[in-house]
C-alpha cells in the first residue's frame, strides 16, 4: 500500500536519509545505535512474553505489525540476545510498516523464524489503513521521532486502532531530556536558525494515547552510550544521523556555542 506522505521538513530528511543513497549514513550510525537494541533486548524476559501472548491467541500464529520497522534491528536484537528464536511459539506472522520502501526490503531481509514476513504497508503510521483489532502485537522500536507534532494524535489513532481491545502495543522511545532529542533541537538553533520540526518524544506519544483510552505502563531504560574519542568517523556519522544532516562535519559541531559545550560534556577519559 503507498498513500501520498506529509513532508514536514524533519520527516522529509528522515525519509531522504531512509535510502540507498543513505547507506554509508545509516551504517555509521548503527556503529553505536545497534546498543539501543541491545539494551531494549536486556529490558524483560521476551521470550516469556510473546510464549505469554502465543498462549493467549491460542493455536493459531500471533499476528505482529513493526511500525517504521527500519532495516529490522529489534527483532534482530531479540533473536542474538533475548532467546526468541527457542521460543515456545507459532511462526508469527510479521507485517512491515515504512513510509520507505528501501526500509521495508531491509528489515524484510533481517527476519529469520519464527518472525516470517508478512503484508509489507508502505505508508506512515498516520495513513495506516486496517480493520479495528487486526494485530495481536504493534511496536515501534525508536521508530516514531519523526512524525510530525500536528500529527502526533492521528498517528496514535490508528496504532491503538491496529491492536484494538485485545492487542499489545510496545513503544520504546527517547524522553524529551535524552541525547536524540535534546542534540537535535541544539542542531537547529545551531544550524538551522532554529527552523525546523523537533523531533517528538515519549512524553507527546504517552498523553496521546492516554487521549484514546489507552492503558499505558511506562519503563525507564537509562544508559550511555560510547565510542572512544579517536573514532572520529563514526562518531561524525552517528551524530549526523541524529539529524539527518551530513553537511555539517563534526568539527563544527565542536566548535560551534552551542552544540560544542553539549558535546565536551560527553566526553570522559578519552570516550
Amino acid at each position: 500500500m503507498s498513500v501520498t506522505e506529509p513532508q514536514g521538513d524533519t520527516f522529509a530528511r528522515s525519509l531522504a536519509h531512509w535510502s540507498e543513497a543513505g547507506r554509508a549514513g545509516m551504517d555509521a550510525f548503527y556503529r553505536l545505535a545497534t546498543a539501543d537494541y541491545r539494551h531494549l533486548a536486556a529490558a524483560r524476559d521476551w521470550r516469556a512474553w510473546l510464549e505469554e501472548r502465543q498462549r493467549a491467541a491460542g493455536a493459531r500464529p500471533l499476528k505482529l505489525l513493526d511500525v517504521a520497522c527500519g532495516s529490522g534491528k529489534f527483532p534482530t536484537a531479540l533473536l542474538a540476545h533475548a532467546g526468541v528464536g527457542e521460543a515456545a511459539i507459532e511462526p508469527i506472522d510479521y507485517d512491515l510498516l515504512d513510509p520507505s520502501a528501501f526500509s521495508v526490503a531491509e528489515a524484510r531481509a533481517a527476519l529469520k523464524p519464527p518472525f516470517e514476513p508478512g503484508t509489507e504497508h508502505v505508508c506512515t503510521l498516520q495513513n495506516l489503513d486496517c480493520p479495528e483489532g487486526a494485530y495481536d502485537i504493534a511496536w515501534a522500536t525508536h521508530a516514531l521521532y519523526a512524525v510530525p507534532g500536528a500529527e502526533v494524535e492521528a498517528a496514535m489513532a490508528r496504532f491503538c486502532q491496529a491492536i484494538g481491545r485485545t492487542g499489545v502495543g510496545l513503544l520504546a522511545h527517547a524522553v524529551e531530556e535524552a541525547h536524540y532529542l535534546a542534540f537535535y533541537r541544539l542542531f537547529l538553533d545551531a544550524f538551522r536558525g532554529g527552523k525546523g520540526e523537533p523531533y517528538t518524544g515519549t512524553e507527546r506519544l504517552q498523553a496521546a494515547l492516554e487521549a484514546q483510552g489507552a492503558e499505558v505502563e511506562a519503563q525507564d531504560i537509562v544508559y550511555d552510550t560510547a565510542a572512544p574519542e579517536s573514532e572520529t568517523a563514526a562518531v561524525e556519522g552517528f551524530l549526523q544521523r541524529c539529524v539527518f544532516d551530513d553537511s555539517v562535519p563534526l568539527a563544527a559541531m565542536l566548535e560551534h556555542p552551542l552544540t560544542g559545550p553539549y558535546l565536551a560534556a560527553c566526553r570522559q577519559d578519552g570516550v
